[in-house]
C-alpha cells in the first residue's frame, strides 16, 4: 500500500499546527540528560526542538510513515542524541523513559484507557506523560469527511463501517480520571480552542487532506480519491458557505502528568 502521508501537504499549515505543540511542550519539565520518546514524530523538526529544549541526552521519534521518516532523517544527522525509527505507536512499549510525548497522534489508536496504562508502564521513576489530541470531530470539517467516506462509491469494499479517528478520543475529565487512577502525582488537563483564520473554506479542505483524510487516501486509487475530495469540498461549501476569510475553530485536549 502506498504511504498516504504527504509531508508537503502536512507542512502547508505548519505554523498553525505547531501552536499546540508549543503549549504541550511548555507543560513538560526538563529531563536533565534523560530520555524522551516522541510517538508520531512526523517530519522530525519538532522532535529535534523537543530534544534540545528539554535537554535530553537521548530522544527517539517513531512513526508509521516512511515518507515522514525520510524527512526526519536529516535531523538525526544534525542533532546528537536524536534518532528515528519506523514503528507503530499502537504496539510500542518502552522501559525507564523520562518523558513519553505524543503530539496529535494518539487519536489514531483505540482504547485510550489501555493505551495510557501501557505508556505509563514505559516510564521510569518520576517520568512524565504528555499528549495532545484533536477534539474537533463534531465540526463539519470532520463530520462531513466521515459522511462522504461512507457514501457507496467511496465506502470500504468489505462493507465495514468507516472508522473515524475521533472515535477513541475521550472527554478531558475522563483523561484526568485515568491519569489519576494510573498514579499521577501532578497533572494538567485542559480543552483549548485554537482559532485559525484561513483564507477560505476551501483552505479547510487542504488542511484535512494532510491529516484526517489520509485513511481514505490509503484505500482509494488516485482517481477515486480526487473524486472523494471534490465531493467533500462540495458538501463543505454547502454547509459553511463561501466565507473569505474563514475562522476555523479547532478544539484540542492537552494533557500532562508526572508519576512517582
Amino acid at each position: 500500500m502506498t504511504d498516504p502521508w504527504d509531508p508537503e501537504q502536512y507542512r502547508r499549515f505548519a505554523a498553525e499546527r505547531r501552536q499546540p505543540f508549543d503549549d504541550l511542550k511548555a507543560l513538560c519539565m526538563p529531563v536533565a540528560e534523560g530520555t524522551i520518546v516522541d510517538l508520531g514524530c512526523g517530519t522530525g523538526e519538532l522532535t529535534a526542538e523537543l530534544h534540545r529544549d528539554l535537554r535530553a541526552a537521548d530522544t527517539l521519534g517513531i512513526d508509521t510513515s516512511e515518507a515522514m521518516l525520510a524527512e526526519a532523517s536529516r535531523w538525526a544527522t544534525e542533532v546528537p542524541g536524536l534518532r528515528f525509527e519506523l514503528a507503530d505507536l499502537s504496539e510500542w512499549r518502552g522501559s525507564g523513559v523520562d518523558l513519553v510525548f505524543a503530539n496529535a497522534s494518539l487519536h489514531w489508536v483505540p482504547d485510550h484507557g489501555g493505551l495510557l496504562a501501557r505508556l505509563r508502564s514505559s516510564l521510569g521513576p518520576g517520568g512524565q506523560l504528555a499528549f495532545q489530541v484533536p477534539a474537533t470531530f463534531d465540526h463539519p470539517s470532520h463530520v462531513l469527511a466521515a459522511e462522504v467516506a461512507g457514501e457507496p462509491r467511496f465506502a470500504p469494499a468489505d462493507g465495514n463501517d468507516v472508522a473515524r479517528p475521533g472515535d477513541s478520543v475521550l472527554a478531558p475529565s475522563r483523561y484526568a480520571e485515568i491519569l489519576h487512577a494510573l498514579g499521577a502525582v501532578q497533572q494538567h488537563t485542559r480543552l483549548q480552542v485554537y482559532g485559525h483564520e484561513l483564507a477560505s473554506v476551501e483552505a479547510v479542505v487542504e488542511w484535512v487532506r494532510g491529516t484526517v483524510l489520509t485513511p481514505v487516501r490509503a484505500r482509494l486509487d488516485e482517481a477515486g480519491f480526487d473524486a472523494y475530495v471534490d465531493r467533500y469540498r462540495e458538501r463543505l461549501l454547502q454547509e459553511l458557505g463561501q466565507q473569505r476569510p474563514y475562522f476555523y475553530a479547532f478544539s484540542r485536549i492537552l494533557c500532562w502528568a508526572r508519576f512517582p
